[in-house]
């Protein structure tokens, strides 16, 4: 009696084993997928700065409303993507790259950089690339540069907005 289940109950077994391996290998890309498809709408390899968040906003997952959200999905496919950030006038601002695992590849703040614009050229690991900035190799052509700004004082946010417009994301010599 016992002998009858126990082919059914492996193969159950190893059914949710594999389930288990695909959903927690798989989950992290689809989700980049699914925000970098969500946050190009406003354009691959651009930035799209989003106002201030209120309790409606949800470009960026679990927005705060005390910051300033400026977002560039990209897709490296075609080349080397330079990312320049102008000093932004405000205490506290930061650049994080996030690539196509969800994984943070690199995070940079302005009290690190000194308060000095921040530049970076994104290249595909593995891609040979000739760039004029700082190189941060990335796992997979696509992920979110995102910039993140303190805005302390909501009288400021123009300010702070404009020099945040200042900020580029494209693909290098396009």
């Amino acid at each position: 009696m016992m002998r009858r289940w126990a082919g059914p109950i492996v193969l159950a077994v190893v059914l949710a084993l594999v389930t288990y391996y695909v959903t927690l290998s798989r989950t992290p890309q689809t989700l980049m997928a699914a925000a970098v498809s969500r946050l190009g709408k406003g354009g691959m390899n651009s930035f799209t700065h989003v106002p201030l968040a209120t309790s409606k906003s949800r470009a960026i997952v679990r927005p705060s409303p005390d910051l300033a959200y400026s977002a560039c999905p990209f897709d490296l496919s075609k080349g080397v993507l330079e990312i320049s950030v102008p000093s932004i006038p405000a205490n506290y601002w930061s650049l994080s790259v996030f690539q196509a695992n969800t994984d943070v590849a690199f995070v940079r703040n302005n009290v690190e950089n000194g308060g000095k614009p921040i530049t970076v050229s994104l290249v595909e690991q593995g891609a040979k690339a000739a760039a004029k900035s700082e190189v941060v190799r990335v796992k997979g052509a696509r992920g979110v540069a995102l910039i993140r700004i303190l805005v302390d004082d909501p009288a400021r946010f123009p300010t702070i907005d404009a020099a945040r417009r200042g900020a580029t994301c494209r693909i290098a010599g396009g």
